[in-house]
């Protein structure tokens, strides 16, 4: 049974960093398009970053340079590194699985992707 349980969110001031985390299992991580997305409040899901098959990286231009998005083979999971936050950035933030396949082409899009995490909610204060 496919099932991706996130962690590590929190509520942080501005300027401040918060790892989320993304425990994956019935997979492999290594063998799928990972990605993880965010939704605030009546706003539209969007794409932050992936990571594809063979390691490669794409990220949302707004989190390029402060956002790090990384695999762990042996424990299967998934990590979001997120630096330098700002109050805009406070939403639910989610990973995603594109099972057994490649990314496809930036940006990713939420309709793409299998299997979702529940969630983990991100808070931003000015």
């Amino acid at each position: 049974q496919v099932q991706l349980v996130e962690s590590g969110g929190g509520s942080v001031q501005a300027g401040g960093s918060l790892r989320l985390s993304c425990a994956a299992s019935g997979f492999t991580v290594s063998s799928s398009c990972m990605g993880w997305f965010r939704q605030a409040p009546g706003k539209e899901r969007e794409g932050v970053a992936n990571i594809d098959r063979d390691g490669s990286t794409s990220y949302a231009d707004s989190v390029k340079g402060r956002f790090t998005i990384s695999r762990d083979s042996v424990k299967n999971t998934l990590s979001l590194q997120m630096n330098s936050l700002k109050p805009e950035e406070s939403a639910m933030y989610y990973c995603a699985a594109d099972l057994g396949r490649w990314c496809r082409r930036w940006p990713i899009m939420s309709r793409e992707f299998d299997y979702w995490g529940q969630g983990t909610q991100v808070t931003v204060s000015s």
